[in-house]
């Protein structure tokens, strides 16, 4: 039994004539009559009577008629279905991401592929960068974005795109000596109590502020150390101190807080997109060229690690 031999069935239900069903459908009508016959015995039932004022569903035709008018719709939600699926409108997309992530690229990222693909399933993650990584070469996510370029077992699998370039900078309080200028130097810093971040991704930037401020840094061994950005600047706006952080800090701007650069500048890890070329799913290559788009100068470099033209 197959889709036609449903739609025969139907079309002769509702205009009770061999002949009618048959133009309708597109075909003659003795190939109507033997797919009908067919039919019929292959139900073991009669399905409609065949009267001088016209053809008629039996009750057994009734009961496959209503099967017959399911089954069809079924399978065209079906087809519908696959194709939504296979462009990326459907599914789910597994995403794992450190936090500072949400202060930018990934607000406009997510909003937009949200607009787009509302009915993309999107499963959400803030994980340290190790964590990310491990996370997406086990097959657990889709896409992960984490400070410097994945590391350990697996990454070297995984295509990765820097999507956020970002440098040191300081935040202080309103009243803070330092709230009037636009820069701080080193010797400066030196000099105060500071806050920084703590979390597995610490390490990464613990490096890059030892490198700045010297091994010995008493300010340094003393900081107050946060959960976050957040955090950070939550202290730096009560007077505990000068908050170090990324640039995009700026982006979560409040009242009561300045921000300042440090120099000299400071380059920090990027912000890097990771996923398995291999396991790249419709929703995954729809999020990408979301990112594609929304940040035109990662476009390029995506596309020329893709091997695209």
């Amino acid at each position: 039994m197959e889709a036609r031999h449903l739609r025969y069935a139907l079309a002769l239900a509702e205009h009770r004539h061999f002949g009618r069903a048959a133009r309708v459908l597109g075909i003659a009508q003795p190939p109507l009559s033997k797919q009908i016959a067919d039919l019929e015995r292959e139900t073991g039932a009669r399905l409609f009577d065949r009267t001088r004022q016209g053809v008629f569903p039996t009750a057994a035709g009734e009961a496959f008629l209503a099967r017959a008018r399911r089954a069809l719709e079924e399978m065209a939600a079906a087809r519908t279905d696959a194709g939504r699926a296979a462009r990326g409108e459907t599914g789910r997309l597994r995403l794992g991401f450190i936090a500072s992530a949400l202060l930018d690229p990934l607000p406009d990222v997510l909003g937009r592929f949200g607009r787009e693909r509302p009915d993309v399933r999107l499963e959400l993650h803030e994980m340290a960068s190790r964590r990310g990584t491990a996370a997406l070469v086990a097959g657990e996510l889709d896409v992960a974005v984490t400070l410097g370029p994945p590391r350990g077992a697996g990454a070297e699998h995984l295509v990765s795109v820097p999507v956020g370039h970002d440098h040191l900078i300081a935040v202080v309080g309103s009243t803070h000596p330092y709230a009037g200028q636009t820069s701080v130097s080193v010797d400066q810093l030196r000099r105060q109590p500071l806050i920084v971040a703590a979390g597995e991704d610490e390490p990464v930037i613990a490096a890059g502020l030892r490198a700045l401020l010297g091994e010995d840094a008493v300010a340094l061994e003393g900081a107050t150390v946060a959960r976050d950005v957040h955090t950070i600047m939550g202290l730096a706006a009560c007077g505990v101190g000068v908050g170090l952080g990324p640039s995009r800090m700026r982006e979560a701007a409040r009242p009561g807080i300045r921000f300042c650069e440090v120099t000299p500048r400071t380059a920090l890890p990027d912000l890097v997109l990771s996923f398995a070329h291999r396991d790249r799913s419709p929703a995954l290559d729809a999020f990408l060229d979301v990112v594609r788009r929304n940040c035109p100068d990662v476009g390029a470099a995506l596309d020329l690690r893709l091997g695209r033209p």
